[in-house]
């Protein structure tokens, strides 16, 4: 049974920090690309880093270059996304979700193509 959790949301001040985690099971994780997305209420959902199966390759939306970092531990089956200089509109629900290649599906930020997804943990940020 494919698994992922999401962690680590919550409440923060502007300016502050939240770090992220996903944790995946039922499927081989390093095998997967793995991103992040986000929906605030009333919006669609919003692509805000990916990163290859390896690490070493990684994209951001806009929107949160230079503030967030993507990241992951294929040793833990788990994904990370560590949010710096928040601002009250990174509140959203945050989801982690898994590709199977960048090959295939178009871009990292197409939702539609992405295999498994999480349940989603609420972030807010007030001013």
């Amino acid at each position: 049974q494919v698994q992922l959790v999401e962690s680590g949301g919550g409440s923060e001040q502007a300016g502050g920090s939240l770090r992220l985690s996903c944790t995946a099971s039922g499927f081989t994780y390093k095998d997967y690309c793995m991103a992040w997305f986000r929906q605030a209420p009333g919006r669609g959902r919003e692509g805000v880093a990916a990163i290859g199966t390896g690490g070493g390759t990684t994209y951001y939306g806009d929107s949160v270059k230079g503030r967030f970092t993507i990241s992951r531990d294929n040793a833990k089956n788990t994904l990370y996304l560590q949010m710096n200089s928040l601002k009250p509109e990174d509140t959203a629900m945050y989801y982690c979700a898994a590709r199977s290649g960048w090959e295939y599906g178009g871009p990292w930020s197409n939702s539609g193509s992405y295999n498994y997804w999480g349940q989603g943990t609420q972030v807010t940020v007030s001013s």
